[in-house]
């Protein structure tokens, strides 16, 4: 049996990271275009310019809101009009996806800069699709990496704290999926079956949720950064992001896709959804109640959704959900990792029964 693993080529982290962009630019490329949301041109394109001057030339463009193929195609004709031979993606993770896209369409070299601790996208070689309105399309699988992930944590500490526990409910499903993964030698983003590496950091990943998420919403919420918040932020973005793309994604996402076809989810974050998703599968799966004891006392500690109601879906009838849940079993989806019988009628189950456990939690 062939084992597969892929890592990002060069990962930094720490507070003030951001102004040693230039420097890591510079071994990429002469010409870097920046696709950056409307937050880091207002507060932090100064930094930007300043890191890149003298090293490489940099074209600061904003990203429109939805990684879709349309975006995609506008920023690629820009990129390719300037003879980008790097694109760095700046900012939340859709803008990020957005440009490790706009790279493979240019055979250029990808650096991503993170401004949010909120998905494990920024260092996968996988961008996901979305239609203009923001519905879940596709997974586009890419041949390498980024050449570059560079997680500033001083940027991050001062983001809203709900950003920080999304990312933390995104990662909260990476070792549960693994494991299904492992279990079912299932494949991972590869296609292949993930080594032992993958599955030893998975886990590693879940355990650091459970000690420091906590202290490092507190850190957070302060504005600062402390070893908690930089445990954290690395569990968020490198481990989650290592677990599953060489671990296996299973229901958790799944669920997920499928959540997005309604729209009231919309206003909600990848990581708060999956969160949800994350529930549904450890009910799915059939895991021990001490398992979801722990789960479920975790998301109330940091602050994650625990209900439908917490993710727009309060009142929601069953025959919605149901799309939902045939959206989460359609042909290809990563929900047939799980290594036991999934249909539509047992996500529907089961997503019925997560949420009456976080309303009987909650006292509703």
């Amino acid at each position: 049996m062939i084992t597969t693993a892929i890592f990002p080529a060069r990962y930094v982290q720490g507070n003030g990271a951001l102004d040693s962009l230039g420097e890591d630019l510079a071994r990429l490329g002469k010409k870097a275009l920046a696709v950056t949301d409307s937050f880091v041109l207002k507060t932090l394109k100064g930094r930007l310019v300043d890191a890149a001057a003298g090293r490489v030339e940099l074209d600061v463009q904003e990203f429109r809101g939805e990684c879709s193929d349309e975006e995609i195609e506008r920023l690629t004709g820009i990129a390719r009009a300037m003879q980008a031979d790097v694109v760095v993606g700046i900012g939340g993770g859709k803008a990020l996806d957005t440009a490790k896209a706009v790279a493979h369409a240019l055979d250029a070299r990808t650096a991503i800069v993170p401004t949010l601790a909120s998905t494990d996208a920024p260092r996968s070689a996988l961008s996901v699709i979305y239609t203009p309105e923001g519905a879940f399309k596709r997974y586009l699988v890419l041949p390498r990496n980024p050449d570059l992930v560079l997680v500033d944590t001083g940027v991050v500490a001062n983001a809203p704290v709900r950003f920080l526990v999304s990312g933390m409910g995104d990662a909260l499903s990476t070792w549960f999926e693994a494991e299904d993964c492992r279990i079912k030698r299932g494949g991972n983003m590869t296609g292949r079956v993930g080594p032992m590496t993958a599955f030893a950091l998975a886990r590693l990943c879940y355990d650091t949720l459970l000690e420091y998420g906590v202290l490092a919403k507190s850190a957070c919420e302060q504005g600062v950064v402390t070893p908690a918040l930089e445990r954290i932020v690395e569990a968020n973005t490198l481990l989650s992001g290592l677990g599953f793309e060489s671990g296996g994604l299973a229901a958790a996402h799944a669920v997920h896709n499928g959540l997005t076809a309604l729209e009231e989810t919309h206003h909600y974050w990848h990581g708060e959804k999956v969160a949800f998703g994350t529930l549904t599968m450890l009910i799915l799966s059939d895991r021990p109640p001490a398992v979801l004891d722990e789960v479920y006392g975790f998301c109330k500690a940091v602050g994650l959704p625990t209900t439908l109601a917490d993710i727009g879906l309060a009142g929601v009838s069953d025959e919605r959900l149901l799309l939902a849940a045939e959206r989460a079993c359609a042909e290809g989806e990563t929900i047939h990792n799980e290594p036991h019988e999934v249909t539509p009628r047992r996500v529907l189950a089961a997503m019925k029964a997560a949420d009456a456990e976080g309303r009987r939690r909650k006292g509703l």
